[in-house]
């Protein structure tokens, strides 16, 4: 409620109070979480529950609360929330008080999917989810953007389609006086040729949410054409309601089709993954780079997802909270280098360090958790994910492994173009970062580290509620 509450609040709120009362809200939600997290027991199932009728006479209820999988994802909401709305301060944004209030709007809507124990709620939020940074896109994204904006939401919307005619069918199976409940649908013992057409139309809105490869096709030109904070949101938060979707819907309601079409989804996976890094590394274009790179590290998590083993679902939560602090991190930086520049194009960049050594400090850690390297977040998760997949297979876990070098080769290449090397026309000028960019990346960074180095405080958190998913898979 919090949220929802600021967010109307800042839409009527003018000038530059509009931002203090929507960062008041983020940091509002973000104690909250954590006040939640530490009463948590990871042990205890769903906790802090919640239920009130909504559409009584069809079983349909306004129902939630949190488990180890939930609270993750609500806490890198919260978390990153707030640093969202500070990347913003730096600017002249039209219309402030419209502009916070949509992210606020953003947030109250993933807090929803990630909470929602029905099925039609969840649906609910995960539409409502798309309708903020819709027009965040649209309105002050870049010249393509109407374009671009359409396309993303003609994708989203078809694939939403499916997974709503997928619940629907589910609902009416569920037995006696129907139910949304999620925890119903667990219980349905379905039909081989059900399970796959279902398994199908989930996978078609998760899919296309997180993306994964092929469905990706939408996702890098929404990424560059979008405003920096709304392409935080979309990559940091957004995509995780398709992994998180497939824990929680996929996995456990259709197990047959898992077996059908399950190897297939894992293989096109790994072949996002390469696709992803080959077309990063020839990119020019930081902010279309970093967009490539997510896809792979996304098809990686969609494998790890997939190999339906406790290995590949605990790397795909971690990894979803590192990915997230990096990947906000990492465009968040890109959008103060395009600021200062006027460009993102590495051949018109390099010798930032001599003028910006502590924007050339911080990028370096965020990259070398986005790459992966032992004692960083990206660490555990890619660990975790490629244990995952060679679990499965060896030859998909090696061929995955290959993310490390290739992540390893674009990142390190960006780096040294634009951060290294001899100072041009652009970059002779180059200012070092400010209070507000300081404030935004030195938390992400020491995310960075700490859960490289401490990821039991996270990975205890998840354990017992992925173990549940697991045996539900197993017991159908």
């Amino acid at each position: 409620m919090i949220p929802l509450v600021a967010a109307l609040v800042t839409g009527v709120t003018k000038g530059n109070l509009a931002r203090m009362v929507a960062l008041a809200g983020s940091v509002a939600t973000l104690v909250v979480t954590l006040f939640v997290w530490q009463k948590f027991d990871p042990t205890g199932g769903t906790q802090f529950a919640f239920r009130y009728p909504w559409l009584e006479s069809l079983g349909i209820s306004f129902a939630g609360g949190i488990d180890g999988i939930s609270l993750l994802l609500v806490f890198l909401t919260t978390f990153l929330t707030p640093h969202i709305i500070v990347s913003g301060f730096g600017k002249q944004v039209k219309n402030e008080s419209a502009f916070y209030a949509l992210i606020l709007f953003m947030e109250a809507a993933l807090i929803g999917v990630f909470v929602a124990t029905d099925a039609f709620l969840f649906y609910l939020f995960f539409e409502a989810a798309l309708i903020p940074v819709y027009f965040l896109s649209a309105i002050w994204g870049g010249p393509n953007r109407r374009s671009v904006t359409f396309k993303f939401f003609v994708y989203t919307m078809f694939g939403s389609l499916f997974m709503l005619v997928a619940l629907i069918y589910l609902y009416f199976q569920t037995p006696g006086y129907h139910s949304s409940d999620i925890n119903a649908f667990y219980k349905l013992n379905l039909s081989t040729t059900a399970q796959s057409l279902v398994f199908l139309a989930f996978f078609l809105a998760f899919g296309i949410k997180m993306p994964i490869f092929p469905l990706h096709t939408w996702q890098p030109d929404t990424y560059v054409e979008s405003p920096a904070p709304a392409t935080m949101l979309l990559s940091g938060i957004m995509l995780k309601m398709g992994v998180y979707g497939m824990i929680r819907f996929l996995l456990p309601i259709t197990p047959g089709g898992l077996q059908e079409w399950g190897h297939i989804v894992i293989i096109l996976a790994v072949i996002g993954i390469i696709y992803g890094s080959i077309i990063a590394i020839q990119q020019r274009d930081m902010k279309r780079l970093i967009a490539y790179s997510s896809l792979a590290h996304v098809c990686l998590m969609g494998a790890g997802i997939f190999s339906a083993n406790a290995n590949g679902l605990q790397g795909a939560m971690i990894q979803s909270l590192s990915h997230g602090i990096n990947v906000v991190g990492l465009f968040f930086i890109i959008d103060i280098i395009q600021n200062r520049t006027n460009t993102r194009y590495l051949s018109e960049l390099g010798g930032i360090t001599q003028k910006a050594p502590q924007l050339a400090t911080l990028l370096m850690v965020i990259l070398l958790g986005s790459v992966a390297l032992p004692l960083t977040n990206g660490f555990v998760g890619e660990f975790l994910l490629l244990a995952g997949v060679f679990e499965y297979s060896n030859w998909l876990g090696g061929i995955a492994g290959l993310t490390i070098i290739l992540a390893a080769v674009y990142m390190l290449r960006m780096y040294q173009k634009a951060i290294f090397g001899t100072q041009t026309d652009l970059t002779a000028q180059f200012e070092d970062l400010d209070a507000n960019e300081k404030l935004v990346l030195v938390p992400l960074a020491v995310m960075v580290i700490l859960i490289g180095v401490y990821p039991n405080l996270f990975l205890k958190i998840t354990e017992p509620a992925v173990n549940q998913i697991l045996q539900v898979v197993l017991a159908q």
